[in-house]
């Protein structure tokens, strides 16, 4: 049997006022392309279809254009939400999508069991998913729980309850079948790309699971949420297949793949990734204010995003400074400055007993220079907004 396995495809993400929603389609294009070329009976999609709970038409289109192609294909799949997707919008879908061969869950159920899924292959093999949708902390880890302060105990918690998940999908694994298990978590160990905009806390080590709470019945282990392509256990085999496209400039330099496992009933899987050659290269560029002509000609004829980052000294008046970085290279699509100066190496000293906005004006001023009056009004007006909310959020939890 041959299943090939993706994963966060963040259709819809924008990156610096970019829509790499083309990017992302033109990738899933190829995806559902090799699909056919690899000859796989099944296609894994572990979560993140989209960037948003409330996805572009574009992007809806983007990935419902991959499952029609799929269907065209009469390649079967079996798909999860995401931390980044909408599960009840999801959920709401997973009839429809039914009719051209997608199996999609969204939503935990209360008996895990209906969790698994079953595909029939042409070769009349079976293989058996435990399909686990990303399942939130919050719903593991009560906040009076997260109010006592006590990491380890969150911790514990949370692989508590993803442990009777996981025991339960294993459950459902049937002699004679291909048994797989997907799901949309983080593993100890897991090394992001830098990209991962809401799994800082997850890759401290709060919220992760390990290895050995993986069902060791599980031929292959079909992971999603963490960007960087990685192996994350040997024993069961469970791997990350990365993100599509370089989505983030955190990615910049990752080579994408899908991964193709081959697999029989009760016997070892084998996982070859497959290289993917759409979206653009992220770069980064940091250069001294002095060489920024030199050091930007060098990228003449380079077709991907660029991010540059000037260091200079602290207040130095750097007008026009975009303007000349976008004229030697159109496509950049930001510009940073980075205060290179001794008393930046002490910030609390120079910091202590400043509001929000007085610090955000001072940072301002280190960066870029005067603070205008109506983006101070505007910081002013968000962090009283902010402030407000989070009294709210407190007194509810309270009652």
């Amino acid at each position: 049997m041959r299943v090939l396995h993706t994963a966060d495809f963040h259709a819809g993400r924008n990156l610096r006022g970019l829509d790499r929603t083309p990017e992302v389609h033109e990738a899933l294009v190829e995806i559902a392309g090799l699909a056919r070329s690899e000859r796989a009976d099944a296609v894994l999609v572990s979560g993140d279809l989209f960037d948003t709970v409330n996805p572009s038409a574009e992007a809806e289109a983007a990935v419902f254009d991959f499952f029609l192609r799929l269907r065209d294909a009469r390649i079967p799949a079996v798909v999860i939400a995401g931390n980044h997707d909408s599960a009840a919008r999801l959920h709401g879908l997973a009839g429809l999508l039914g009719w051209v061969g997608v199996q999609l869950v969204a939503q935990p159920t209360a008996n895990p069991l209906d969790m698994i899924r079953t595909v029939e292959t042409k070769g009349g093999e079976t293989l058996t998913v435990g399909a686990l949708p990303f399942l939130s902390e919050r719903r593991l880890v009560k906040a009076a729980d997260v109010m006592g302060g006590d990491v380890g105990a969150w911790r514990q918690k949370y692989r508590e309850g993803m442990s009777f998940f996981l025991r339960r999908l294993s459950g459902g694994f049937k002699p004679g079948s291909v048994n797989m298990l997907m799901l949309h978590a983080t593993m100890d160990g897991a090394v992001p790309s830098g990209s991962e905009r809401t799994m800082q806390f997850d890759l401290t080590n709060a919220y992760t699971l390990s290895p050995l709470q993986l069902p060791a019945d599980a031929q292959y282990v079909a992971l999603g949420h963490v960007h960087k392509p990685q192996s994350a256990s040997e024993m069961p085999l469970a791997h990350y297949p990365g993100s599509v496209i370089q989505l983030d400039f955190g990615e910049g330099g990752e080579k994408k793949h899908v991964n193709l496992v081959e697999v029989e009933a009760g016997r070892p899987a084998r996982v070859t990734p497959v290289p993917l050659a759409s979206g653009r290269e992220l770069r980064t560029v940091k250069v001294d204010l002095e060489h920024v002509e030199a050091r930007l000609s060098k990228l003449a004829g380079f077709g991907g995003l660029v991010k540059v980052v000037v260091r200079a000294p602290s207040g130095t008046a750097m007008p026009g400074l975009k303007d000349r970085v976008l004229r030697m290279v159109p496509n950049t699509l930001a510009v940073e400055l980075e205060a290179v100066q001794d008393d930046l190496a002490l910030p609390n000293l120079k910091r202590e007993g400043l509001s929000l906005t007085e610090l955000y004006e001072r940072f301002h001023q280190e960066r870029r220079g005067e603070l205008p009056d109506d983006l101070r009004a505007a910081f002013k007006e968000a962090d009283e907004a902010a402030r407000g909310e989070e009294q709210e959020e407190r007194a509810e939890v309270v009652k």
